[in-house]
């Protein structure tokens, strides 16, 4: 009590924010919009620059976010503005393991390599740094679904679930279309 100053409490707030209902509606749309915006860059990219390699890289995208879908449909997830974030995340790192694929196999076919011996170097040559890759961003994950709040919970768990299917697409899917 020594020293303390008589400060009268206010009933009325000090200020008061409504937030309304609505405002879910406009997060998702732009969340929406952000998605299908970096499908068109990453497929018109894809397609101009690799062309037909490009195109296979496209068929794995779509499958990966079909995988994606398909998950957090089958385990009941909710997919939050984080989540949303997460799955475009996921989009620009599924097409990059198909670029460092993609890259290797150029440059094996720039030494004289025949396509098949140009593909199975690609792959194997591309293989460690997708998995390093990977492997340090899915454990980053991790450690954000142990610890994080929930809301981003659901961003580490979409980003999880992306890895794993874009490991899956691009390492297995495209190197069965190729051969």
């Amino acid at each position: 009590n020594a020293g303390a100053l008589d400060v009268p409490l206010v009933p009325d707030p000090i200020s008061e924010f409504t937030i309304s209902p609505l405002l879910w509606v406009d997060i998702r749309n732009k969340g929406i919009f952000a998605i299908q915006l970096s499908c068109v860059v990453v497929i018109a990219f894809m397609a101009l620059y690799y062309l037909k390699a490009g195109l296979i890289a496209v068929l794995c995208l779509m499958l990966n976010i079909l995988l994606i879908m398909g998950t957090m449909i089958f385990v009941q997830g909710t997919f939050t503005l984080p989540g949303l974030a997460g799955l475009v995340l996921t989009i620009g790192m599924a097409v990059d393991a198909n670029v460092l694929i993609f890259e290797r196999i150029r440059e094996e076919q720039g030494k004289g390599a025949s396509l098949r011996i140009a593909i199975r170097n690609g792959y194997q040559r591309a293989f460690r740094t997708i998995l390093d890759a990977n492997v340090t961003t899915f454990l980053m994950a991790a450690i954000l679904y142990w610890r994080a709040s929930e809301e981003v919970k659901g961003f580490a768990l979409v980003l999880m679930l992306g890895i794993a299917s874009s490991m899956f697409t691009a390492l297995f899917v495209t190197r069965v279309i190729f051969d």
